[in-house]
């Protein structure tokens, strides 16, 4: 059973940094994306940012230029450095994975940015 774990959500100011970390355990044998998504309140989940597992990240719109997807494959960890934190950025951050025939999902971490 594969198992995603979030962590580095929290509160910051507008125009701070927060650093998401996603540890992924279990039986991994191939892999077709690491991602990030949010979801706001009262809004739908909506992707933040993805990497293939040989291609180049993917970024949302509204995130390009402040977000960073980044992966440290030995660790089976994937990470987004946020930077540059708007009061719109406020969501609950969920890691995801997705493999031949199964996408997997972590259980979520707030993150809370004050104007």
């Amino acid at each position: 059973q594969v198992q995603l774990v979030e962590s580095g959500g929290g509160l910051v100011q507008a125009g701070g940094s927060l650093r998401l970390s996603c540890a992924a355990s279990g039986s991994i044998f191939s892999i077709n994306s690491r991602g990030w998504y949010r979801q706001a309140p009262g809004k739908q989940r909506e992707l933040v940012a993805a990497v293939s597992q040989f291609g180049s990240p993917n970024y949302a719109d509204s995130v390009k230029g402040r977000f960073s997807i980044s992966r440290d494959n030995a660790k089976n960890t994937w990470y987004l450095q946020m930077n540059s934190l708007k009061p719109e950025d406020t969501a609950v951050y969920y890691c995801n994975l997705m493999v031949p025939g199964m996408t997997y999902w972590g259980k979520g971490t707030p993150v809370t940015v004050s104007s």
